[in-house]
């Protein structure tokens, strides 16, 4: 139970420096900060591991979380603006 309260707190904290780095309006909220935080942890976790930069059961750091949250969220902003 700890792990998953954790990985949601990390998640928030990744998701709020994504929305502070990316430029722009990020009308998200509360919610949608957490699943984008979380979603690029494990982004940045499996495309690691994929290209070789992280071995099998090795999470990715905390720098290239954001950076994959950065990632999710201008895909978010691209697919909001397209629909709107």
């Amino acid at each position: 139970m700890m792990s998953v309260l954790t990985t949601i707190v990390i998640g928030f904290l990744i998701g709020l420096l994504a929305r502070f780095v990316m430029p722009g309006p990020n009308p998200a909220g509360m919610l949608m900060t957490t699943l984008l935080g979380i979603g690029g942890s494990l982004l940045a976790t499996y495309l690691g591991q994929w290209l070789g930069w992280y071995q099998p059961g090795q999470a990715a750091g905390f720098i290239m979380s954001v950076v994959g949250a950065v990632l999710l969220l201008a895909i978010y902003g691209f697919l909001r603006k397209k629909t709107a």
